[in-house]
């Protein structure tokens, strides 16, 4: 049985409410259909080679523009970012400094 998949409605800060629409061929909206073109690139690059770590990898190229997008929309407000990402402030303010992204730590 092929049921579509539910549209995930993500909250806005505003309390508007924005729909991530499913492309109905694959069920991917279109950051899923980015992340993956992005991956399948990434894929052509290992010429064969069979990662182990892939998970980190992407994770980590992920959150960095996650994290800079989220503070530079709050104004670098830390604990609207963390809201926004829907975690905890000090969760964010370590991964911030993971990345070298507080003011002090050079962006």
């Amino acid at each position: 049985m092929n049921a579509k998949p539910p549209t995930e409605e993500i909250p806005l800060a505003n309390g508007h409410w924005q729909c991530l629409n499913t492309d109905e061929a694959h069920g991917d909206n279109p950051v899923q259909q980015a992340v993956r073109a992005a991956l399948d690139a990434l894929w052509e690059t290992l010429e064969g080679d069979q990662p182990n770590n892939l998970y980190d990898l992407v994770i980590a190229q992920i959150e960095r523009p996650l994290l800079e997008t989220a503070m530079m929309r709050c104004d670098q407000n830390q604990s609207r970012a963390a809201q926004c990402l829907g975690i905890n402030r000090s969760t964010l303010r370590k991964k911030l400094k993971q990345h070298r992204l507080l003011p002090n730590e050079g962006i």
